[in-house]
This record gives structure tokens, C-alpha cells and sequence, in this order.
């Protein structure tokens, strides 16, 4: 097993520039505040559910009829809170369908164009819905639904682009520990959206959708401004060509070879400016790159067990142990730590050991065991935390590094000469498939909770983390297999 060269010298900091910096904190708070305005949404729920039911306000203040009837969407809170829900499904698969259709759109187009543009219009999308039908007291269920659809849309277009991004800047040498970081980016944006969405909602709900919608907007315009998409825009070389000098440099940590062995490069260092040219491959191409089908496969069950604890994690406190809502709400954040530890600390592993399917593999297996251990957690708030932690640690850290490292990974094979004009493509196939799961997961979640407790919906994420492992089985075989026949080389030599 030999030891990444940044780790053997000691310079995974100081390998970076200025520029790589740069690139990480926009990338990283690009995402946040997409991730920002979907948690606002979350957060003021129980809001806009009494806005759409107003007849409680309607006993104790007299409101003028033509806006109490404009805001009498629902008879009852409770249907409300199923169209709110509706919502959230509807937005999960329009995302996941907007997933695959920006993978492609960002390699053909400015990755930077493709992400501000998502970024100020879903700001403008936002503050209609939840700004500016509120101070012009329009209410209309169908008119919430097709802005929530163009919003899933619109937002889709960020996690491809800045994957890809990153992916230009930053090659496979520490890029477990650096996407692992960098991957925290969607808990910090839920933590930044809850922040500012409370500092403002006893002003209204509306002014929440109006903080977060500026702040993205803002950002969008940062992003037009000042990202960078790769190093040859001033002038630096691309990853490819400062890894060419290293012998192991076309040897990505996935690839279609059944051996390391069997692995030619069927392009020279010499000719890799001549050969390499910016051609965006089809739809069709990407899918059929060696790994990508059984890793969207697989992540569609991993993003499915890892929504889940997103949107029913707080719920399922409060329901299951009678904790007050604020309560579940503060501990739930303790499930995206385990995430961001096991994702870096995962990604590390994984950049010593040069492969990513054995570390996946490992991780699911012992999370299959923390949910058997997190269902059964004691009415006791510090060993719950502690155990929310662990199972972050097992699922949300393989699923950081599914959509973040190994999409990278994958993005940039010797089949298509490790050409950037990948990276959105195959990043969109990955996640968009992994949403269309989540979207699933939700309707099956409130299902098996409804009809059969909460027990049994920790059997089903238990059955979906196995069948994570069962559709990269073959990948973790070959990977395993490639490391034994690593670690006898050197005795068969001696």
C-alpha cells in the first residue's frame, strides 16, 4: 500500500495556491446558500401551513373578506401540511430530472455561467414564492407548485457545476480528504438557512424567503465574477499535466480495467495537449462509463436513507420520545457532524489505500449495525446524540463521497482521457438518480411509519443500505482483489 505523495512529503496545504482556495470557499458557499433557501422552506412550515389556514386568525381578527378567501386554501392544518409535503416531492423530482439535463448543459456551456444563472434565478423563484405572494396576498395551490418545479429546476444546476469545479482544480492526490471537507457544504447551508430564516420569522415568513433569496442572489453574483472554472483560464496547467511526471498519474482511482496489471495508457504525456480536446460526451457515453451506472444505483438508496434522516429526523424525535420540536431540532445537527467527520475521515482512507469501493463498502456494513443500534436508542438525549452520530458517520459520510469524490472519480477515467468535459455529466447521473430514490423514499417513509411504526422504517433503511452494497459488489471485489494482488507484489519479487 504506498502512501499519497502529499502525504509522504507533507504538503497537502502548501501544494495549494491562492487560487485553490478561492475556488473551495465559493464552491463550498455557492452550494450553502442553495442548500440555505431549501432548509428556509423547512424551517417555516408550521408559517405558512396557519397562513393557508386561516380560520383561527378569522375568530380573533377581522380580516377583510376578499383576503380571507384569497387565503382559505385548505380547510384544515393538516392538509396543508400534505400539500406542503407535496411540495417537497414534487421539488425532489423535478431536481432530480433538472440533475441530468444541467450535467449536460454544464459541459457544453461556462460551468461559471451555468451556476450563477441557476443561482440568481432560483433567488428570484424563491422570493415570488414566498415574498411576493404574501405582500400581494395571492394564494394559488397550482401557481406554488410550478414555481416549486422551475425552483428544483433551477437549483439543479449547482451541485454538477461545482463538482466539476472542483474536479478541474484539485486532482486525485488528496482529493478524499479535500472533497471530504468540501462536501460539508450542504450541512453548513442547512445550519446558515435555519440561522437566518429564525433571526427574521417573527417579522413574517416572508421576510425569511426575502433574507435568504438576497443573500443567494448576491452570491450568484460573486460567482459571475470571480470563480475560476479551471487553471487554464490564467494560464496554470491542468491537473492532468502536473500529475503526468508521477508514474501512478493515469491511474485514476477508478477505472474499467479488471487489474491494475491489465491498465495501459492510451495517451502519451507529449501529445495529452493535442489529444485532449474541449468535446463534451453525450448522455449515453457518460452511463456507460465503467462505474457509473452501479454507483447512481446504488447512491439512489444511499441519498434515500440519507434524505430520510433530513426531512424525519426532527419529526421522528419528537413523535417517537415527546421531545419538544426546538429540542429535536438542535439534535438533530448532530447527525450532519457524523457526516462531515466520516466523509473527511473516510476520504483520507481512501486516498492512502488509492481505492473507494473497499472504505464504502466497510463504512455500509458497520451502518447497517448503527441503525440497528440508533432504532433501539434509550429516552435519553445524550446517548441518542451520540448514537445519531455514529449512523451520520456510516451513511452520511459514503454518501458525501458518492456525490462528491467518487462522481470526480468517475468524471475523469483513461476512457475519455481524463477530459473535464465529463465531470458535469457524470455528476448529474449520479445525483440526479440518487434524488429520484430520495423523492421516492419520502412518500414510502411516511407510509411504513403510517401503517406499521417507526421500527419498520428502520428495517427498510437497513434493507436499502444493503442493497447500496449489493449494486457495487462487483466493484468492491475488483477493488479488494486489485489491493491483495498490490500487496504480494513486492514478496513475489523479493
Amino acid at each position: 500500500m504506498a502512501w499519497p505523495r502529499f502525504l509522504q512529503r507533507g504538503t497537502l496545504l502548501t501544494s495549494f495556491s491562492h487560487h485553490h482556495v478561492a475556488v473551495f470557499l465559493l464552491t463550498f458557499f455557492s452550494y450553502s446558500l442553495l442548500h440555505a433557501s431549501r432548509k428556509t422552506f423547512s424551517n417555516v412550515k408550521v408559517s405558512i401551513s396557519k397562513q393557508w389556514t386561516p380560520d383561527a386568525f378569522n375568530t380573533s381578527i377581522d380580516l377583510p373578506a376578499e383576503i380571507w378567501s384569497s387565503n382559505h386554501l385548505f380547510p384544515s392544518t393538516e392538509d396543508a401540511t400534505l400539500f406542503l409535503g407535496t411540495l417537497d416531492t414534487v421539488f425532489l423530482f423535478s431536481y432530480a430530472v433538472g440533475l441530468f439535463i444541467s450535467g449536460i448543459i454544464g459541459d457544453r456551456l461556462n460551468l461559471r455561467w451555468v451556476l450563477s444563472f441557476g443561482m440568481c434565478s432560483s433567488a428570484f423563484v424563491v422570493f415570488v414564492f414566498g415574498t411576493l405572494t404574501e405582500w400581494l396576498h395571492f394564494y394559488n395551490k397550482w401557481f406554488y407548485c410550478g414555481l416549486w418545479i422551475v425552483n428544483g429546476l433551477l437549483q439543479s444546476t449547482g451541485w454538477p457545476c461545482v463538482v466539476a469545479v472542483m474536479g478541474n482544480w484539485f486532482g486525485k492526490a488528496g482529493r478524499g480528504v479535500v472533497f471530504g471537507l468540501w462536501s460539508a457544504c450542504a450541512s453548513v447551508g442547512n445550519i446558515l438557512g435555519a440561522c437566518l430564516a429564525s433571526s427574521v420569522l417573527q417579522y413574517g415568513y416572508e421576510y425569511a424567503f426575502l433574507v435568504t433569496a438576497s443573500v443567494q442572489f448576491a452570491g450568484g453574483i460573486v460567482i459571475f465574477f470571480g470563480l475560476l472554472v479551471s487553471p487554464e483560464e490564467i494560464g496554470l496547467p491542468s491537473i492532468e499535466a502536473e500529475a503526468g511526471s508521477e508514474e501512478d498519474s493515469q491511474r485514476p482511482l477508478i477505472n474499467g480495467a479488471e487489474n491494475e496489471d491489465d491498465y495501459e495508457p492510451n495517451y502519451s504525456i507529449q501529445e495529452d495537449r493535442a489529444v485532449i480536446q474541449v468535446k463534451a460526451i453525450s448522455f449515453h457515453q457518460a452511463c456507460c462509463l465503467p462505474g457509473v451506472i452501479p454507483y447512481s444505483l446504488a447512491y439512489a438508496c444511499l441519498k434515500l436513507v440519507n434524505y430520510s434522516f433530513f426531512f424525519w429526523l426532527p419529526f421522528y424525535l419528537s413523535n417517537n420520545f415527546g421531545w419538544k420540536e426546538a429540542e429535536a431540532d438542535k439534535l438533530s445537527i448532530w447527525y450532519d457532524v457524523g457526516g462531515i467527520i466520516g466523509g473527511t475521515l473516510q476520504g483520507f482512507i481512501s486516498d492512502v489505500l488509492q481505492k473507494r469501493a473497499p472504505v464504502l463498502a466497510l463504512s455500509l456494513f458497520l451502518a447497517v449495525g448503527s441503525l440497528v443500534g440508533y432504532s433501539r436508542s434509550p429516552n435519553n438525549k445524550s446517548v441518542n446524540a451520540l448514537l445519531m452520530t455514529i449512523t451520520g458517520f456510516f451513511i452520511g459520510g459514503p454518501s458525501n463521497m458518492v456525490s462528491s469524490a467518487i462522481s470526480a472519480d468517475l468524471g475523469r477515467q483513461e476512457l475519455i482521457q481524463g477530459s473535464s468535459e465529463a465531470l458535469a455529466t457524470v455528476t448529474g447521473i449520479v445525483d440526479g438518480t440518487g434524488s429520484i430514490g430520495a423523492a421516492v423514499g419520502q412518500y414510502l417513509v411516511s407510509l411504513i411509519q403510517d401503517n406499521l411504526g417507526w421500527m419498520w422504517v428502520f428495517y427498510f433503511f437497513i434493507l436499502m443500505t444493503s442493497c447500496t452494497i449489493l449494486f457495487i459488489s462487483p466493484l468492491i471485489v475488483r477493488e479488494v482483489f486489485s489491493l491483495v494482488q498490490r500487496r504480494q507484489a513486492p514478496i513475489l519479487n523479493e
